[in-house]
């Protein structure tokens, strides 16, 4: 039930908010010292013991990061609150100084200590004005503290989505200083289902759920060891023998991990009959997001008895 709910409330968020776009290219910008030497030792005090009282204490020696700021358009990461009800969050401030166009102020991609995870942060700014922002994330995988956060803004004419952006950027979040940012590291477990594992990606099925809100779910844990961005798909999907597709395609950044799931909807399932699913096959395929005509990094014809 929880995670219906926050797939509702996601989906609410989306809708409210649009969406931006996924293609650009950001140059990699670090935070700033976050505190004196005296504060560094404190910080690092506050990782190693994860209660509340030292979280907060970190948090609240956060300083402003100014991640945008030229002719056209301002953001800021003015403050974190990690008790918010809908998830860990980041305040923003956005400035638009432009004199006569709206702009979308978007998250293209972000990540959680190396986890690639989606805030569904896009929202427009008319010109002239400034808005201030939650971008929110939620830990449903646990992942632990959030001690690297990840984020590649875009910013671009609201009404004019063939321009060039006017601003793009990636920023890291240090909550607990650099020095103490950690990488997630998922510990097999002994359900896990390996279907692809070779020099430039792995591809584990993690588990089912056939309540899913989507409907029928196949969860993964997918990872991109290589330098470019891959987009894995589904095609030729079958359940029980039908055709059945789950329109899945899901893209993991250059040296990130991902958890995703495919789902087929409890409709299309029944629409063939399909009360208990017995065998799922598909064609999986993993290839350069940006470069249609390169070689796959992996194309395999996977068949599930869940």
């Amino acid at each position: 039930m929880k995670k219906k709910i926050i797939a509702l409330l996601l989906m609410l968020s989306i809708a409210i908010s649009g969406c931006g776009s996924p293609n650009n290219t950001p140059e990699s910008t670090s935070a700033p010292e976050n505190a004196s030497e005296d504060n560094s030792e404190s910080l690092s005090a506050e990782t190693t013991n994860a209660g509340d009282a030292e979280e907060q204490k970190a948090i609240s020696a956060f300083e402003e990061i100014t991640v945008i700021d030229n002719g056209e358009c301002t953001v800021k990461i003015t403050d974190i609150d990690s008790g918010n009800l809908f998830g860990y969050t980041l305040k923003a401030y956005l400035e638009n100084k432009s004199p006569d166009k709206t702009y979308m102020f978007s998250v293209s991609n972000a990540a959680i200590n190396g986890v690639q995870c989606d805030p569904f942060f896009a929202t427009e700014v008319a010109a002239g004005k400034k808005s201030n922002n939650d971008i929110s994330f939620t830990n449903e995988n646990d992942i632990g503290e959030f001690t690297d956060i990840e984020i590649s803004f875009r910013v671009y004419d609201s009404n004019d989505w063939t321009a060039d952006a006017v601003a793009e950027e990636t920023v890291h979040v240090y909550p607990y200083g650099e020095e103490n940012a950690t990488k997630f590291v998922r510990e097999a477990q002994s359900t896990d289902n390996i279907i692809i594992d070779n020099e430039y990606v792995t591809v584990i099925v993690t588990g089912y759920d056939p309540d899913s809100v989507w409907g029928y779910t196949v969860n993964l844990f997918l990872v991109n060891k290589s330098d470019k961005e891959v987009m894995f798909s589904v095609d030729e999907a079958s359940v029980n023998g039908y055709m059945v597709d789950p329109f899945y395609a899901s893209s993991v950044m250059p040296g990130k991990c991902a958890f995703s799931s495919i789902s087929w909807s409890d409709s299309s399932l029944a629409e063939n009959g399909i009360t208990d699913v017995g065998e799922i096959e598909f064609l999986f395929r993993a290839y350069d997001c940006n470069e249609f005509m390169a070689d796959d990094f992996a194309k395999e014809v996977i068949t599930l008895a869940p």
